[in-house]
């Protein structure tokens, strides 16, 4: 069994610091990089960019709203035709930094309540989508699952990588459940690490209303912002190195 693990990087501003991002891409595979609207900022992503090549770890773009102080976390409501240009911009600001260093995008992912609400929307997905397609058709999406999501890339051609989110919670159909509900983040470090090795035995995950339900992931993604974050990223390396092998979604979808 081949397995990504990730993490959302790059996601301080100016002098302020989230996370330990040094130390997890030591451990991960690949990273999504803030491109600073969410968080992040040029410095940020230049230098997480050129930390992530220097380890041979994958980079991709973390897509997210305008919006700094929300950490982007609140839906905004913003014209469609607008938002398309908003993806287009943190995909272009990224593809760019990577090259200057010598790296290169493999990968992109929104980020927080747009993420969100192109998982549950098509009509909001499917131009998203075609933003990333029409930028570089080789971008592979990773993206929780999302039946909008996956029917959209499937029409525009692009391939998608699931991606269970350990310390998230879904539904039924397998999309994140809201924040503001209790639990919905799981910040107990053995409940996290259960729900790796159900995923990666069983092939399920349980949802929020306590129903096992299938998913087929390419990869894990861990909220590098969260207390304990690398130690756990090395347990869950652990776990899925003692049943499989850390490998990267561009080496897996080659």
């Amino acid at each position: 069994m081949d397995i990504d693990l990730n993490a959302d990087l790059g996601e301080g501003f100016g002098p302020w610091r989230m996370g330990e991002d040094e130390a997890l891409l030591d451990i991960l595979s690949s990273a999504n990089v803030a491109c600073g609207f969410h968080a992040g900022d040029p410095v940020i992503m230049d230098r997480t960019v050129r930390m992530a090549k220097a380890r041979g770890v994958d980079v991709g773009a973390h897509v997210g709203f305008p919006d700094l102080l929300g950490f982007g976390r609140r839906p905004m409501q913003i014209d469609t035709r607008e938002l398309v240009t908003y993806v287009t911009y943190q995909l272009a600001a990224l593809a760019g930094m990577a090259q200057v260093a010598g790296h290169r995008m493999t990968h992109m992912s929104f980020h927080g309540a747009l993420g969100n609400m192109a998982a549950a929307d098509a009509a909001l997905a499917e131009p998203l989508v075609r933003a990333v397609a029409d930028f570089d058709a080789g971008l592979i999406i990773s993206s929780s699952a999302s039946r909008a999501i996956e029917g959209a890339a499937a029409r525009c051609g692009l391939r998608v990588a699931t991606t269970f989110l350990a310390d998230r919670a879904c539904d039924d159909e397998g999309l994140l459940v809201p924040r503001k509900l209790p639990d919905s983040v799981i910040h107990d470090r053995q409940a996290v690490l259960a729900r790796v090795r159900q995923l990666l035995e069983e092939g399920t995950v349980t949802s929020y209303s306590g129903k096992k339900i299938p998913m087929r992931v390419q990869s894990i993604l861990l909220h590098g912002d969260t207390p304990g974050a690398v130690e756990l990223a090395r347990t869950v390396r652990g776990v899925v190195e003692s049943i499989g092998r850390i490998v990267p979604i561009s080496r897996q979808m080659a």
